[in-house]
């Protein structure tokens, strides 16, 4: 059976759920609450559950043996068709499980590659899961080929099973290597996007998969992108512009999800997706703030923002559907692990404006008071100053201007000029002026 054979043979089809829980297993009340999620977006109707407690992962099979002898009885008194693991399993594990129990067997990570390639709309993403899917391939090349003999080359190993297969692998690495270049050219070609729009504000809306960030985006810029309650609905960058209220307009991007355990040749394969989230000025982690398991996701997203380099990029948390919270002492108890959080339900707009302060506040952090003097005739960078920032005041001289201005740091950056100093604003007037400066800052 060929690799898109497999995946189009998901759907419909009935399934197993399995988990190995390992010493390392991030506690959560259900362990494979998150896996059946994941079965049925890819299209599988689950039929059986079953989990195992181990010190660590048998080395043939994952289970012992025992379990999966007990696992081929579950799957066989259910009609099952596939057997899923939360774990990641080897190539050689595979084989021996579907061998133990006669079904096909596919782990996390290609079940998660399988919902990516359903879900693939756009160029830049259909590539990404392409190279992932076939990364994933290339070291399962012998299992696909089970039946043929014949597997490596030498003296007595010569025959059709070593010619296919070599072939195949052969073909599986060139075409990993075009999509490389492929990538690396629309990761250039992004950049260059994104760079465009250092001018403009920018915040990219990040997260772990269905917690609301398309909801949320559609309610705050009317943007009408896809928004469904599966997991990875949303595997294309969304960039659209926001009026902030108290600031004005801002670009607000929509990112893929995050999740548990991301395989990281996906982290890999979507980086040129992420490179919005990577050059953006602040985050809006939006978390499901109804799910149980919320902690871990929330931790999940860090790990994940860690692995890409931007964990230290301004971020605002945003608790999301808290309309969807029956208990209200559940409310009260991520308040006190989450004070500084944002609570907000997008599908009903309860929390909008205080969500919107908020996130006007953050980026007026970002923000200096500072005084630039230039010369008298440099009206090139009074524009820059006035288009970006805020002019509060000017004073001249015969020869020179001083300007007070309060505008992003990131832009005053960008002032290169030998005959133009910047520093700290400092009042001078008294403290009622100053509190009224402020007032108009």
């Amino acid at each position: 059976m060929t690799q898109r054979e497999r995946k189009q043979s998901v759907a419909e089809e009935k399934s197993v759920l399995v988990k190995v829980i390992l010493p390392e297993t991030i506690a959560c009340d259900d362990p494979l609450d998150e896996l059946e999620g994941l079965a049925t977006t890819a299209g599988t109707e689950v039929v059986g559950r079953m989990t195992q407690r181990r010190d660590k992962p048998e080395t043939a099979s994952y289970l012992g043996s025992g379990k999966v002898e007990e696992l081929k009885l579950c799957a066989e008194a259910s009609g099952a068709d596939v057997i899923i693991f939360d774990n990641e399993l080897s190539p050689a594990q595979t084989r021996n499980l579907e061998q133990g129990t006669g079904l096909k067997v596919i782990d996390r990570t290609e079940l998660i590659l399988d919902i990516f390639a359903t879900h693939a709309r756009t160029y830049e993403s259909r590539l990404a899961v392409e190279l992932a899917q076939l990364e994933y391939s290339l070291p399962r090349l012998k299992r696909m080929w089970s039946h043929l003999d014949r597997i490596k080359m030498g003296v007595g190993m010569r025959g059709p099973g070593e010619k296919q297969l070599e072939v195949d692998r052969r073909l599986v690495e060139k075409r990993i290597r075009d999509l490389k270049d492929d990538l690396a050219k629309v990761q250039s070609r992004r950049e260059r996007e994104v760079a465009s729009r250092r001018d403009v504000i920018t915040i990219s809306i990040v997260g772990y998969t269905n917690a609301g960030k398309s909801t949320l985006m559609n309610f705050l810029t009317e943007a009408q992108v896809l928004a469904e309650d599966k997991l990875f609905a949303t595997l294309d960058t969304r960039t659209r512009r926001w009026y902030l209220p108290h600031w004005g307009p801002v670009l607000l991007s929509d990112t893929v999800g995050f999740i548990r355990d991301l395989p990281h040749r996906l982290i890999a394969s979507f980086k040129a997706t992420l490179e919005e989230a990577r050059q953006a000025d602040s985050l809006l982690h939006v978390a499901d703030a109804s799910s149980s398991d919320v902690d871990n996701q929330i931790r999940a997203v860090y790990d994940v923002l860690a692995e890409i380099g931007i964990e230290e990029k301004d971020m605002l948390l945003v608790l999301n559907k808290i309309d969807a919270i029956e208990d209200p002492h559940q409310l009260e108890r991520l308040v006190e692990r989450y004070p500084d959080a944002l609570l907000i339900s997008a599908k009903t707009g309860e929390g909008r404006e205080k969500f919107a302060l908020a996130v006007s506040d953050a980026l007026s952090c970002s923000f200096r008071d500072v005084e630039v003097e230039t010369g008298i005739d440099n009206g090139k960078l009074m524009a820059y100053l006035a288009a970006h920032g805020e002019v509060i005041s000017k004073t001249y001289s015969e020869t020179r201007v001083r300007i007070h201005c309060r505008l992003p740091a990131h832009f005053l950056g960008r002032i290169d000029d030998p005959n133009t100093v910047i520093r700290d604003y400092v009042s001078t007037e008294t403290s009622v002026d100053e509190d009224s400066i402020e007032e108009v800052a």
